[in-house]
C-alpha cells in the first residue's frame, strides 16, 4: 500500500518528469531544503575577507571622496580597468544615478561591485561556490571599528531571483531607452543582455568607450519620452574614447567606460547564472529523488528517469554557455580604451604553447578559443559531482568532434583540438 507522501511524490513525477523539461524552480524554492538560501552560511570571496578584516589581517581605508571604494577594490582584486558606468535608475540606490552621475561597475571572476557618487552603501554581489549568488552591502561612512559587509537578501532578490535570472539568485544586465533624468523608459522596452545579444540591443542606459568601426548599439544614448517610438538615431554615441562632455569624470576612479569590460561581464553573468541553475538543480533533484525513494522504500541511491533529465537539461544549458554557442557576431574589430583588455588577458594560466582561454579576438567573435574561462572557477569546479561528471562528459564529446549538431557548428576542428589542449594543459577539471 503506498503512502499519501508517495503517491503525491508520484504525481509530481508523472506531471513533469516525462517530454517537458523539469520547470525552473519557482522564486521561494531555493529558500527551502535542500538550497536553504537565506539560512545558510556562505562562504565566499567577501565573508572571508570579512574574517580577515575581523582578525586584523586586512584593513580597509576610508577616504573622503570614494568612501571604501579603492580600498575594498584591492582587498578584492577588482581592476579600475573594468569600470562600467551606466546611467539607468534601476539599481538599488537609484536616487543617486542619472547620466550626471552614473553608478560605477567593477568585477573580476567572482565579485562585481557598485558605486554610487555620493551613495550610502557599497553594493556587492559574489559567485559563492554553493549559495549561487549572494549579495552585500558595505556601509561608506567610516567605521568607528572594524568596517561590515552585511548580507542582503529580500531587497535583492525581488530583482535578482527571476526568470531573468533562470530562477535562482543571479546577475542581470538590462538595455533600456533612458530619458535625461536616468528614469527608464518602460513603454519603449527592455533588454536582458548577454554574449547572446546583438550588439545592435546592447547597452541602452549605459555609457560605452572604444572603437567598434560601423557597428551600432545604444550606448551613450538619452532619449525623449514623445520620441519612443520614433527611429532610433545613436550616431552620435558611437565611437566614443572620453565622456568628459557629458559628465564629470574626474570624479571616478577611472575616466572609461570600456566596450570590452563591457562584453566581458555580459558574458560572465550569463555563465555564473547557468552555474547556479546547474548546481541548485542537481541538489533539488537529489534530494527529492531521496525523499521519494524513502517513500517508496526503494534502495537508497536508486536512481529515477527524472533526475538524469533534470541533471542533463540544466547541464546542457550550461555547456553551450561555456561555448558560446549563439553568440552574436562581431562584424568589425573592437578595441576598448582603458586597458582592460590587455590586463583581463594576461592574467592566464597559459598551455605550453602560451595559449590561453583569456585571450580576446575581438573580431568575428569575442574570443579567440570560445571556451569559458570560468571554467578555472571555484564555481563551477564546486558544482555537485553529478552535475560536474555530465559536463564533463558532453564537453570531452563535443570537443572530441563525436557532436557536430547545429548548436555546435562554430566550433571547428582547430578550435576544438586548440581548446582540449589548452585545458590538458592547464590543469583544468575537464
Amino acid at each position: 500500500m503506498w503512502t499519501a507522501k508517495a503517491l503525491g511524490l508520484l504525481a509530481s513525477v508523472l506531471v513533469f518528469g516525462f517530454g517537458m523539461p523539469f520547470p525552473a524552480a519557482a522564486q521561494d524554492d531555493f529558500e527551502g531544503p535542500p538550497i536553504e538560501y537565506s539560512k545558510a552560511v556562505p562562504d565566499n570571496a567577501v565573508s572571508r575577507l570579512q574574517q580577515r578584516l575581523n582578525r586584523g589581517d586586512t584593513v580597509l581605508t576610508h577616504d573622503e571622496a570614494h568612501g571604501y571604494l579603492r580600498s575594498v577594490l584591492q582587498a578584492l582584486q577588482l581592476p579600475i580597468s573594468s569600470q562600467s558606468l551606466v546611467f539607468s535608475r534601476t539599481s538599488l540606490q537609484l536616487r543617486r544615478i542619472s547620466p550626471e552621475t552614473p553608478r560605477a561597475l567593477y568585477f573580476n571572476d567572482t565579485v562585481y561591485l557598485g558605486f554610487c557618487q555620493g551613495g550610502d552603501v557599497l553594493e556587492l554581489s559574489v559567485a559563492d561556490p554553493v549559495l549561487g549568488t549572494v549579495f552585500y552591502t558595505l556601509d561608506q561612512q567610516p567605521a568607528s571599528d572594524v568596517p561590515q559587509f552585511q548580507r542582503q537578501t529580500d531587497n535583492c532578490l525581488v530583482c535578482h531571483s527571476s526568470s531573468r535570472t533562470d530562477g535562482v539568485p543571479g546577475h542581470l544586465i538590462r538595455s533600456l531607452m533612458v530619458e535625461s533624468s536616468g528614469q527608464p523608459l518602460l513603454s519603449a522596452g527592455s533588454r536582458n543582455v548577454n554574449h547572446l545579444t546583438p550588439l545592435e540591443e546592447r547597452w541602452g542606459g549605459w555609457y560605452v568607450t572604444g572603437l567598434h568601426g560601423s557597428q551600432k548599439h545604444l550606448g551613450n544614448l538619452i532619449s525623449h519620452r514623445d520620441a519612443v517610438n520614433d527611429p532610433v538615431d545613436n550616431s552620435q554615441g558611437l565611437n566614443l574614447t572620453r565622456l568628459d562632455d557629458r559628465f564629470h569624470v574626474e570624479r571616478y576612479l577611472s575616466s572609461h567606460s570600456d566596450i570590452v569590460a563591457l562584453m566581458v561581464l555580459e558574458h560572465q553573468i550569463l555563465v555564473h547564472n547557468r552555474i547556479t541553475r546547474a548546481a541548485f538543480t542537481t541538489r533539488e533533484a537529489l534530494h527529492y529523488e531521496a525523499a521519494l525513494n524513502e517513500a517508496l522504500k526503494n534502495a537508497p541511491g536508486s536512481r529515477l528517469d527524472s533526475t538524469t533529465r533534470r541533471i542533463q537539461n540544466a547541464g546542457d544549458r550550461l555547456v553551450e554557455a561555456l561555448l558560446f554557442c549563439g553568440e552574436a557576431r562581431i562584424i568589425e574589430p573592437i578595441s576598448g580604451t582603458s586597458g582592460f583588455a590587455a590586463e583581463f588577458s594576461a592574467q592566464g594560466p597559459r598551455d605550453a604553447q602560451g595559449r590561453s582561454l583569456r585571450d580576446l579576438q575581438l573580431n568575428g567573435r569575442m574570443f579567440r578559443y570560445p571556451c569559458s574561462y570560468l571554467i578555472y572557477s571555484e564555481a563551477f569546479r564546486s558544482l555537485p559531482t553529478e552535475m560536474l561528471t555530465y559536463v564533463r562528459g558532453r564537453m570531452r564529446e563535443i570537443l572530441a568532434g563525436n557532436d557536430t549538431s547545429g548548436k555546435f557548428t562554430h566550433l571547428s576542428g582547430d578550435d576544438r583540438q586548440a581548446i582540449t589542449e589548452i585545458l590538458q594543459g592547464t590543469d583544468s577539471v575537464l
